[in-house]
């Protein structure tokens, strides 16, 4: 089993949010997980240039590290997202990443693997970039285990840093059990089909401008 981590801090390895993946990382790889870690403040993602030849080629034409950390997610079991709230959202840099996989949302590519998130935060509200996080991770198909987030100030004390980094270590025995098992989450299921559903209909719209991503439906047989 393998799961791909990828943190979005411009901080890289120092951040709070490294702390909380890693702790993440280490419950998993207990549980019998290989798991591998992407820094996007060490690799070169661009932004969406919304060209669409990611859905009419299949290859997006910006030279940059993006293809490699997708390889690699594709290649996954597992899927953990990493960032800080920055300003009631993900990061810029785990944000470029996203808006660069509008073409595995079309072809819902990461069908059946696991997800899970992690935030920090420095004042209220990881909460909420948790379930977009999350929201995303199923959009792409997965399904998702849950999330931890907390202040990074709770990191630096004694008493609530080791309960948070326990809670971390959990979500990753959590998602490489899920792994495991290849268990379903029901309440997810209404939402995960409806969205297949709306990409089903998305790309046989756009059959003629789209070409590959329609291909790859009818090559996978759910069209």
């Amino acid at each position: 089993m393998k799961i791909i981590g990828i943190l979005g801090s411009p901080h890289g390895w120092k951040g709070s949010t490294a702390i909380l993946l890693k702790e993440l990382a280490r419950g998993a790889e207990e549980s019998g997980t290989d798991v591998t870690l992407f820094s996007l403040n060490e690799c070169e993602v661009k932004p969406c240039s919304g060209c669409d030849a990611c859905h009419k080629t299949g290859a997006c034409i910006i030279k940059d590290d993006f293809p490699r950390i997708l390889a690699a997610l594709e290649t996954a079991d597992g899927i953990v997202l990493a960032s800080p709230n920055y300003i009631f959202n993900v990061s810029a840099q785990l944000k470029a990443l996203l808006d660069r996989c509008c073409g595995p949302i079309h072809l819902q590519s990461m069908s059946g693997k696991y997800g899970a998130a992690v935030v920090t935060s420095g004042g209220p509200g990881s909460a909420e970039i948790e379930t977009y996080l999350l929201r995303v991770m199923r959009s792409l198909g997965c399904w998702t285990v849950g999330s931890v987030g907390c202040l990074g100030a709770q990191l630096q004390q004694p008493k609530t840093g080791m309960e948070h980094l326990a809670a971390a270590a959990e979500l990753g025995r959590q998602l490489a059990t899920a792994i495991r098992a290849q268990q379903k989450y029901p309440e997810q299921e209404a939402e995960r089909q409806a969205f297949f559903q709306r990409m089903k209909e998305l790309v046989c719209w756009r059959r003629d401008e789209w070409p590959h991503e329609f291909q790859f439906w009818i090559k996978h047989g759910r069209l």
